[in-house]
């Protein structure tokens, strides 16, 4: 039995590599890549209509966008992203006709794991039920988070429930359909240690965007627009789609150093 140093963490002389893990790549399609460049559009475009119906009357709003808004999450996560068990990456081809001396370019290329190698829209449907579960779940967790950042306590709770449901959206859902139950990949997230792609990007922004909402509630402007949670939802939306973009292209693969 190999002994295990407890510094270097090495058996029998050999240290143990740890692979840092990598940043989601797209689904290497022609519509993977038109998609995820249309999916902020939509995505401001469908808030953009429902603005006003917003401000007068949060509640049903909220809750008849909920559908829609699944749905332009789901196609996303089904166009554009790697299944849970999937991964892509990226691999050095030859360029069509190129000599041996020039440098290959890289291509993206799906890798299933052993237990995914089958997968087939069955698996996709039960990878969205999955992730759309979990967001449900974290619909109270997210509930609580906001009271404890200052949310009413005593009222106003369906507005606050329903604002929650769209951060679940937004933010939950596309990380647990590319990571399932991965707890290493969690820890990372959870620490924001994780590489940035635009799906972690998105969802710091969106929660960054949501905190940065709150501010203008306080200030004594008297505007409609005000109340509880409009500027909330607003900012977890603004911050979804400049964290996406951000993620995907400016930062994409860096980490977010705390130190």
């Amino acid at each position: 039995m190999p002994l295990i140093d407890s510094v270097t963490m090495s058996a029998a002389g050999q240290p143990i590599i740890i692979k840092p893990s990598l940043p989601i790549e797209l689904l290497p399609t022609d519509l993977a890549r038109l998609f995820t460049l249309a999916h902020p559009a939509i995505l401001l475009a469908a808030y953009t209509i429902r603005f006003p119906s917003l401000v007068s009357d949060p509640v049903p709003t909220l809750l008849s966008s909920l559908l829609p808004l699944a749905i332009i999450q789901a196609s996303y996560a089904v166009i554009c992203l790697p299944a849970t068990g999937t991964t892509v990456k990226l691999i050095k081809k030859p360029k069509p006709g190129a000599k041996k001396t020039e440098s290959p370019s890289w291509s993206p290329v799906v890798s299933m794991s052993k237990s995914s190698e089958h997968t087939s829209t069955d698996k996709t449907k039960q990878t969205i039920f999955y992730a759309l579960l979990l967001s449900l779940f974290s619909v109270a967790v997210l509930a609580a988070i906001q009271v404890l950042f200052g949310a009413p306590v005593t009222t106003h709770i369906p507005h606050t429930i329903l604002s929650s449901s769209h951060l679940a959206l937004l933010a939950v859902f596309p990380l647990v359909y590319v990571h399932g139950s991965d707890s290493k990949k969690w820890k990372e997230v959870i620490s924001a240690y994780s590489p940035i792609d635009e799906v972690f990007g998105a969802t710091v922004g969106c929660f960054l965007g949501a905190w940065l909402g709150a501010i203008p509630i306080p200030l004594d402007w008297d505007r409609e627009w005000q109340k509880w949670p409009v500027t909330i939802v607003t900012g977890a939306y603004a911050g979804y789609v400049v964290g996406k973009l951000v993620g995907g292209f400016l930062l994409k693969g860096k980490r977010i150093e705390l130190d």
